[in-house]
């Protein structure tokens, strides 16, 4: 017969034997994010130097790509340039006689065309004007009846030949008096400038915008000031001031393209042209101020905005990119082209020339191709993950 605390013994060996041998059975590992799992499938199946991500992935909320065109390749850095009025397509009105103001027409800011009625000056000196004409042509008249009844009695001898060329003499002194009276009346009112009465009506000589209006009702006016009355622009064209700096001056020639941006639009590039290369050097700033004309058809730009302006070389183009686009690996420059929805191509590019901002560049990339502008160094980290093995 057993000992009781024999049997009790070799029960707990048993239990102590099934214990360890459910403790070193493995676990199955849990399931990955679904996410998780399409990114490892896409990296096996993407081609080397390209990422593809589903369309769900969370890399792509921080990844943007931008169309960028191929424009011509700058002279040098980037300019800082300002807009002002186009003079050639600019009217400035002063009064051309002096008076007071008893109507005005438009407002500031307002289109006009040509001819349109701007403002009413009542003008005694333009009244004056005005009778003294129609009393030189009065007088031009009585005095031309008068040599015509002078030559009817020539035929019967009734007339010296003195009173003839007295009435004669009459005559063109009257007809220098209309002639007079008339160019003053003009100096009056210039560009075609109307008059009812005494009242001088001040029209517009061009299309345009009002861009300045320093006339209020009941304003004495006087021809002694330099301050217009009203400033017409034509606001479609415009010039633009680059500050060229004293090395690049000598580069600059007249019809050179300028590639122009506004920080009111962003990825926008509007074109202007080399119009009067500058000929002084300001000796403060060492800047040559240089004029250029702006197509400003679409009326987005406006006068006294800052732009940033880019004098570019009558051959070549190149690819202008923000730096933010850019990943620096070693001796070498690359950047990411999106190729499709999702899928990036890393791609090794030349540098042409590299500025605080944006840089140009050539060989590796092509004017109208998407190029990851934000999110590029993410890219850089998955390809790098990728390559070493990571999941």
């Amino acid at each position: 017969m057993k000992k009781p605390w024999l049997i009790g013994l070799t029960m707990l060996l048993f239990a102590a034997a099934g214990l360890i041998f459910v403790l070193r059975t493995p676990v199955p590992a849990a399931s990955a994010p679904a996410a998780a799992s399409a990114s490892a499938a896409a990296a096996a199946t993407s081609p080397p130097g390209q990422l593809r991500f589903p369309a769900n992935a969370p890399q792509l909320a921080m990844i943007h790509s931008q169309l960028l065109p191929a424009v011509g390749m700058p002279l040098g850095d980037t300019l800082s340039g300002r807009l002002v009025y186009d003079e050639d397509a600019t009217a400035r009105i002063l009064p051309p006689v002096a008076g007071r103001v008893v109507a005005i027409r438009v407002a500031q800011g307002e289109r006009v065309h040509r001819g349109q009625l701007l403002a009413e000056l009542d003008a005694p000196e333009l009244g004056a004007a005005i009778a003294d004409l129609d009393k030189a042509r009065a007088d031009e008249a009585r005095k031309r009846q008068a040599l015509e009844r002078a030559q009817a009695l020539v035929g019967g001898e009734g007339i010296a030949a003195r009173d003839i060329e007295a009435a004669q003499a009459d005559l063109a002194q009257a007809r220098a008096e209309t002639v007079r009276a008339s160019q003053r009346l003009h100096n009056l009112s210039p560009d075609g400038m109307m008059a009812h009465g005494q009242r001088l009506l001040l029209t517009s000589p061009i299309d345009g915008v009002v861009v300045e209006r320093a006339v209020t009702p009941a304003l004495e006016v006087s021809t002694g000031g330099t301050a217009p009355l009203f400033v017409i622009s034509n606001l479609k064209q415009l010039s633009l001031l680059i500050d060229v700096p004293e090395s690049m001056a000598a580069q600059i020639r007249r019809g050179a393209a300028v590639d122009v941006e506004s920080e009111a639009f962003p990825g926008r590039h509007f074109k202007a042209s080399v119009v009067q290369p500058g000929q002084v050097i300001d000796p403060n700033t060492r800047r040559v101020l240089t004029r250029a004309a702006l197509d400003n058809a679409d009326g987005k730009l406006l006068p006294e905005m800052f732009v940033r302006c880019a004098v570019l070389q009558t051959q070549g183009s190149a690819v202008k990119v923000p730096n933010s686009a850019l990943v620096n690996s070693g001796l070498y420059t690359y950047l990411f082209v999106e190729t499709a929805p999702g899928q990036f191509q890393r791609r090794q590019v030349s540098m042409l020339s590299r500025g605080g901002e944006t840089s140009y560049l050539g060989q590796g990339v092509s004017g109208g191709e998407r190029i990851v502008t934000a999110g590029a160094l993410l890219l850089d980290a998955e390809m790098g993950n990728r390559a070493g093995g990571a999941p």
